[in-house]
């Protein structure tokens, strides 16, 4: 199955990271969506996000080694459809600009708030479509497992 995904992410304390070529970028604590793509199939990449000792390869890397995945929704789909999920995001809601988005021309792929239902609903309203929720996964515990 391939298609975009969302990642709510939480950040429990406000801090300074540094984002690759980006440089140190302050996140404030807040609830995190992340939209990516995985148009080779979604267990690949969301094996890669959920590792917990990995080298940085995309941004979001360098902020899931200080947060935690608390969500992942699949948008299965043929198309790229994360730059639709983006911008619709970005109307409601405070970005990192330039995260995750060096590869297409939206301002960002990361957008954050005080909520993390308020996150999620306007995502699957973006779409306005079914999608495919995984149980909540936080990545520190390992008794959690994502199935796709």
């Amino acid at each position: 199955m391939k298609g975009c995904y969302l990642l709510v992410v939480r950040l429990a304390t406000g801090k300074d990271i540094h984002i690759g070529k980006l440089g140190y970028i302050h996140f404030p604590k807040a609830f995190y969506a992340y939209v990516g793509s995985a148009m080779n199939g979604f267990r690949a990449r969301l094996a890669h996000h959920l590792k917990e000792a990995k080298k940085p390869h995309w941004h979001v890397d360098y902020l899931l080694n200080e947060a935690d995945v608390w969500e992942i929704i699949l948008y299965p789909s043929k198309q790229r459809e994360e730059c639709v999920l983006a911008q619709a995001l970005a109307k409601g809601f405070q970005s990192i600009p330039g995260f995750g988005s060096s590869d297409c021309k939206c301002n960002s792929h990361l957008y954050f708030g005080d909520s993390e239902n308020s996150i999620k609903e306007k995502a699957i309203q973006a779409l306005g479509k079914a999608v495919i929720t995984c149980r909540s996964y936080q990545r520190r515990s390992r008794e959690n497992d994502i199935r796709i």
